[in-house]
């Protein structure tokens, strides 16, 4: 079992204060985040954000993989999440992932169209996350 870990630290209330997010690897290290990350255009991060990139970058690694698996090379994949979040009820939900994506391979435009199908479906990240997934594939 392959286990990776990241820590939060928060001090203060919801819209005062403040906190560091930091990860197993070093790549954030005290990264702020807050309030006015969140939900304004203060510099940092923010959840849904951090989610965006692991879904980006899970997808792509798990698009890659089901290329290579079906002898499909010359691959290039460049994809984008948008992670959309309301209000619902008392509190918010995140509620969709938009993956839009940019693959360059040598294969035929519907093959990638299925692979690329399987690849969101089946991606770490997409499995986790109780939203719509939506994926708006251009084969370049």
């Amino acid at each position: 079992m392959i286990k990776k870990r990241a820590t939060a630290h928060w001090d203060g209330d919801l819209k005062s204060g403040g906190g560091t997010i930091s990860t197993q690897s070093g790549a954030l290290k005290d990264a702020p985040y807050g309030f006015n990350t969140r939900f304004g255009d203060t510099p940092g991060t923010n959840p849904e954000e951090l989610i965006g990139a692991a879904h980006a970058a899970c997808f792509s690694m798990a698009f890659a993989n089901m290329l290579a698996e079906a002898g499909i090379g010359g691959v290039a994949i460049d994809t984008k999440a948008e992670i959309a979040m309301d209000k619902v009820g008392g509190g918010f939900k995140v509620l969709k992932s938009t993956l839009t994506t940019t693959v360059t391979a040598v294969g035929e435009a519907d093959k990638l169209r299925e692979i690329a199908d399987q690849a969101k479906a089946g991606c770490p990240i997409s499995q986790l996350l109780n939203c719509e997934i939506v994926l708006d594939l251009t084969v370049a």
